[in-house]
């Protein structure tokens, strides 16, 4: 899972210090937008709207412009209503993708992804071909800097299901029901925490050893990624450390 891991860190920190600011406010709002409409909007009783909360304050989006999207959620103020749709497929060297994204308008979306899809060297696939093989957990990511032993034992003392580092992180991975409950068992422990999600991890991987087909793929995962319409990408793939290197360089 090393590939899929060091993937979602490089472009969370590109998201970070992402120009177009604009497009993340949006993609962020339409997050709280439908976790509202699909759970409600009391966020200590919805993980997702409280996720997609947390996520928006880190970006910087005001306030006032979260408290409009849960309102928009939940019907309270007029607006576009979005809906959760998920595309599964395949890309170079077989590899399994989810997308997840938030459309008002499903048709004109599945048609986009479908285009990106084949342009890039994969295919738009039917629902369930590849969701199998991934299983959702909660993932709370912390600086590599603290002891790691120390960590293993307080993450199983809080009730985690385990704990993998990856590139600069810690990630503590969880039950998707017990996300909140370990990540403020390990705050108060004093464990500083980068950020806290859901994740759709694989269970399997595809080794990409080759250094056009792994091109291909990245290419076609940014482009994912780069959709208005796109919340999240998940990917089974595992590049070499030596390959990814050399593309991130490139």
């Amino acid at each position: 899972m090393s590939g899929h891991s060091k993937w979602a860190n490089i472009k969370y920190r590109k998201a970070a210090q992402d120009s177009k600011r604009g497009k993340l406010f949006q993609k962020l709002v339409r997050a709280i937008i439908t976790a509202a409409r699909e759970g409600g909007g009391d966020p200590s009783a919805n993980i997702a709207l409280k996720n997609a909360i947390e996520k928006a304050k880190e970006a910087n989006v005001p306030m006032e412009n979260i408290q409009k999207a849960i309102k928009r959620g939940t019907g309270e103020l007029e607006g576009a209503s979005y809906e959760y749709v998920m595309y599964e497929g395949y890309g170079p060297g077989g590899v399994a993708i989810l997308v997840e994204a938030t459309t008002d308008n499903r048709n004109r979306t599945a048609s986009e992804m479908r285009f990106i899809f084949t342009r890039h060297g994969g295919s738009l696939g039917e629902a369930g071909c590849v969701s199998w093989i991934f299983e959702k957990r909660g993932a709370i990511y912390i600086p590599s800097q603290v002891d790691e032993d120390e960590l293993l034992l307080t993450a199983a003392e809080a009730g985690a299901m385990d704990v993998v580092k990856e590139d600069s992180s810690f990630i503590v991975y969880t039950e998707p029901s017990a996300l909140n409950e370990v990540s403020e068992f390990l705050a108060k422990q004093g464990y500083p925490i980068d950020r806290c999600e859901m994740a759709m991890i694989p269970k399997t991987t595809v080794q990409v050893s080759d250094t056009g087909e792994a091109s291909k793929l990245l290419k076609l995962l940014d482009a994912l990624e780069d959709h208005d319409d796109v919340q999240n990408v998940y990917a089974n793939f595992d590049i070499p450390d030596e390959i990814f290197e050399q593309l991130e360089s490139a």
